[in-house]
């Protein structure tokens, strides 16, 4: 019997700081969390209950249901969702099947994605597991653990905010429903939610990425404290997650298109505060894929990049991007799961088809400085 008084519950203020943590978490992608914490708010306020368990709460044999939007990111910014399309992915899914969903579980801490969990699951009377398929945000639906280690997806069901409703019942492969989900979410007009083939307790115990929320909600935790205190909110980003400045600039160009489904584009920054005379860019499809310096990749994904404010330390998502902009660039490990051969060849850099090594980014002593 799965154990739903362990865990916490999700109020107000660890919303914000979910906000903030997903954000960072997101690598510039995963939709804008600001307008999903104000959906997952005004659910708590009309009275839904959003509880996150622990891994260890799940029975191995409990059903559980990845939700997560799928999309252009700038679509979700600028077209409010209904609210109830996670709700009806998952009973679509059970009517489907014929089955009883015992938790959600979310496809992508990163982002809004991280939200989209909490509202369906608090909608359908159910909790959302303390992990993910990514830790962080990535732009396919195939680059999750869940699949990168064997999961099929399928049947599957996309739901729109005009009432739509789509089943997958079969796919040839994972890379297959990315695919087809892609071209029926263009269709549907950019931006829709997804819910996937259920999972057992014990596949997700082995191959998620665990703590993800608890991780969010605590990087969140350590800005706002840095606030607080009239701090530095990078350097307490950097502290928590073990990450490195590598560029400090102003955005002086910006290439941004939105193209089979995603935004694809490159960003410039002239550098600044130590980084003079150097040009640092990255190029993105939704989320930050590559930092390069003077034309040099130095970051590469699955290592998260992560474009911050340079005065208030709050990321900023590929949407949100805007020239003249004065950003600190972090880069941030992934976890260990993500580095193994298997999750390399989905989401390593020649995954995205890009003709790059992967070396794997240490923890840097102090910001990297200009020799």
């Amino acid at each position: 019997m799965l154990d739903t008084s362990a865990g916490f519950l999700v109020d107000e203020g660890r919303l914000d700081a979910l906000e903030i943590g997903a954000a960072v978490l997101g690598t510039g992608g995963g939709g804008n969390p600001y307008i999903g914490k104000l959906r997952a708010r005004e659910a708590l306020r009309q009275g839904y209950v959003m509880r996150v368990i622990p891994l260890e709460a799940l029975p191995d044999d409990a059903v559980v249901v990845s939700v997560g939007g799928i999309g252009a990111p700038l679509v979700s910014h600028e077209r409010i969702k209904h609210g109830s399309e996670g709700l009806r992915c998952v009973r679509a899914l059970e009517k489907h099947l014929a089955i009883s969903v015992d938790a959600i579980v979310c496809e992508e801490i990163g982002g809004q994605n991280a939200m989209e969990p909490l509202i369906t699951a608090s909608m359908a009377g159910l909790p959302v597991v303390d992990c993910d398929g990514m830790g962080r945000a990535f732009p396919e639906m195939q680059m999750t653990t869940f699949s990168i280690f064997g999961h099929c997806s399928t049947p599957s069901v996309m739901c729109d905010p005009h009432g739509n409703a789509v089943i997958f019942e079969h796919a040839i492969s994972e890379k297959w429903h990315e695919r087809m989900a892609r071209a029926c979410v263009v269709a549907q007009g950019g931006a829709s939610t997804l819910a996937s083939a259920p999972m057992s307790g014990r596949f997700l115990k082995q191959y998620s990425i665990p703590q993800s929320y608890s991780q969010a909600i605590r990087l969140g935790e350590a800005v706002v404290a840095a606030r607080q205190a009239h701090a530095d909110p990078i350097r307490a980003i950097c502290d928590s997650e073990n990450g490195e400045v590598v560029f400090r600039g102003k955005i002086v160009d910006l290439k941004r298109k939105i193209e089979g489904g995603f935004v694809r584009g490159t960003v410039m920054v002239q550098g600044f505060d130590g980084y003079e005379g150097q040009v640092g860019s990255v190029l993105i499809q939704n989320e930050n894929l590559v930092f390069s310096r003077d034309g040099v990749a130095e970051v590469v994904v699955p290592d998260l990049i992560v474009i911050l404010d340079i005065d208030t330390g709050a990321a900023i998502t590929t949407e949100m991007l805007r020239y003249g902009q004065r950003v600190a660039v972090l880069a941030l490990p992934c976890h260990p799961l993500l580095r193994s051969e298997a999750a390399l060849e989905v989401v390593g850099p020649r995954g995205f088809g890009l003709d790059l090594a992967y070396r794997p980014m240490g923890r840097a002593e102090k910001e990297r400085k200009p020799s």
